[in-house]
């Protein structure tokens, strides 16, 4: 009888669990990831984030579904990028319109530093609420570079780079010790478009004069008070507070990617069915295979997945359109060309493709999407740099500072060409430019090929200019704004497919990733105390020992940093 009685009591909580209305979650505390893990090492590290593509799917069905009466997200500290920022502000604001409730909440926007992005990925809820003893650092859009060619000529380090074309300013950390006009003259726009993005979305959510913005903008960053004061905050609450306020007696707690997946259990593509292909290209571009890069940070796109993967798709009679979803600032140019051919050859096969834009697609990241039909991307998308720099540096000096003697033999005039121990030569370096110059002169030919233009606009546009999607759309770069949910509905009505028609995700899910997340924050609540007490404990006690942090950012020189 207790076992008969158990199964019954089980099966009702079942059934008011599906028809109790509910309340979705998103906590953005660790951020998201944009695509499938590539490796067994990136599966085990994103076990438990949340992915960008079930936030987007939930949230859409989430306006048609009666169920659903809220949504609460947690903005944390751990930084997204503005196009992955705009993606979500779109959604919420989708939501919003269908008449859900919408509430950001957050410890703090920057605990009195930069906290412009978050702040801005706030402002498009209906509620936005911050704990009393929070700050807003809404301070503005700052661009900063760093050159590093003094201090390595003090170590005995030179960089022998050359580029293509005065646009090009990577290679400028290391051959400059400022801001070339043209340099100056691409940063100051980026800046100003990002701006103007920024402004327009928190007076329109926010409903404030554009004008009002501005001012604060220039008076930030805001205690908590302050902030409320000025109508950028909705009230200071603790987290507890917001979510009584919120959640109704009976309302059912639940991750949107949990949400996700139970909604589309049973609905995944059956054989037979006509899909759509997403292929994630996520990271720097090199040769071989995707996986962890070997400079840490983030994954690689490797030449070989994506390419089986696009090959897969075309080959794939069931597969009707392609969206390639691109992330990435770049790499190897030879990767790239091997990636951008497999583009051209679903063309030729009759399936649409759609780019997809992520935060950056640039410099090898617009070469992989520049063949597709349409070029979707945010407003603040970094794209473009269509452009080339290569050489290497010389050590020679430094070495020899160190103590270190180099000895060679060789067999070839420019057989040791590529040490760093010694400069190119004249002959050399007319090899270096002239493969410069062949690389460039491709990628100009290419653009202009594949966006329909004249090699001499695609050189003006080109020159390795960083342009935001917004600018890159009014130049013919780009052909939409908008984020992957726009891409994915574009391939199925070019495909001529059902609105629902399903996505089957290139390349395949990892094993890891399998592993069965928490459904709610209470579910986390639990998992987090025990993985931190099993796992972070002794490191923890060990830190602190040898007097150092427990835990903190791992800030790496990059090219540019938005906040």
């Amino acid at each position: 009888m207790d076992a008969t009685r158990t199964i019954v009591e089980t099966v009702g909580k079942l059934r008011q669990r599906r028809t109790a209305p509910l309340v979705l979650e998103l906590d953005l505390t660790e951020g998201l990831s944009e695509g499938p893990p590539a490796d067994p090492v990136t599966a085990l590290l994103s076990m438990r984030k949340t992915r960008l593509t079930d936030v987007l799917s939930g949230l859409r069905r989430a306006r048609k579904d009666p169920r659903v009466t809220a949504l609460i997200v947690k903005i944390g500290g751990n930084p997204l990028g503005l196009g992955m920022v705009q993606e979500l502000r779109t959604a919420v604001l989708k939501l919003r319109a269908a008449g859900k409730r919408t509430v950001a909440f957050a410890e703090t926007y920057g605990e009195f530093g930069a906290g412009t992005v978050p702040y801005y990925l706030a402002s498009a809820f209906e509620r936005v609420y911050l704990q009393p003893s929070g700050d807003v650092g809404l301070t503005g859009v700052a661009l900063e570079q760093r050159f590093l060619r003094d201090a390595l000529a003090k170590a005995g380090v030179e960089y022998q780079l050359g580029q293509r074309h005065e646009y090009k300013t990577a290679a400028n950390t290391f051959t400059q010790n400022h801001m070339t006009d043209a340099h100056r003259e691409s940063a100051g726009r980026i800046a100003e478009s990002i701006t103007e993005q920024i402004v327009a979305g928190i007076a329109e959510a926010r409903r404030l004069d554009p004008k009002r913005v501005r001012e604060l903008i220039d008076q930030g960053p805001f205690i908590g008070t302050e902030a409320v004061e000025a109508g950028l905050v909705d009230a200071l609450k603790y987290r507890d507070e917001v979510y009584a306020e919120t959640v109704d007696d009976g309302a059912h707690l639940l991750y949107v990617s949990r949400y996700a997946k139970s909604v589309l259990s049973g609905k995944l593509p059956r054989p037979g069915t006509d899909t759509v292909a997403l292929v994630h290209g996520d990271g720097m571009i090199r040769l071989g295979r995707s996986g962890r890069s070997p400079l840490g940070g983030g994954g690689a796109m490797g030449s070989d997945t994506i390419c089986a993967a696009l090959r897969s798709a075309r080959r794939d009679e069931k597969v009707k359109a392609i969206v390639f979803r691109v992330d990435s600032p770049g790499g190897s140019y030879v990767a790239s060309d091997a990636i951008w051919r497999e583009v051209v050859l679903a063309r030729r096969a009759g399936k649409p493709v759609i780019v997809s834009m992520g935060d950056l697609a640039a410099s090898g990241g617009y070469f992989v999407s520049m063949a597709a039909d349409v070029i979707v991307a945010q407003p603040g998308t970094l794209t473009g740099s269509i452009g080339v720099f290569g050489g290497k540096p010389v050590v020679g000096e430094l070495l020899g500072k160190l103590g270190v003697v180099t000895e060679s033999v060789a067999e070839g005039a420019n057989a040791g060409m590529f040490s760093p121990s010694t400069a190119f030569s004249d002959a050399q370096w007319q090899r270096v430019n002239a493969w410069l110059d062949r690389i460039y002169a491709d990628f100009v030919g290419k653009v202009a090929q594949g966006r329909g233009l004249t090699e001499d606009r695609a050189h003006e546009l080109a020159r390795g200019r960083v342009w935001t999607g917004a600018d890159a759309k009014a130049a013919g770069l780009a052909d939409e704004l908008g984020g992957l949910e726009d891409a994915l509905a574009l391939a199925r009505r070019r495909a001529g497919l059902a609105d629902d028609a399903p996505v089957r995700t290139y390349p395949r899910m990892h094993p890891l990733e399998r592993l069965r997340p928490p459904e709610s924050s209470e579910d986390k609540s639990a998992a987090l105390a025990r993985v931190r007490l099993e796992a972070w404990g002794p490191l923890a006690r060990m830190a602190g020992q040898l007097g150092l942090p427990a835990y903190g950012p791992l800030v790496l020189p990059g090219h540019w940093t938005i906040r």
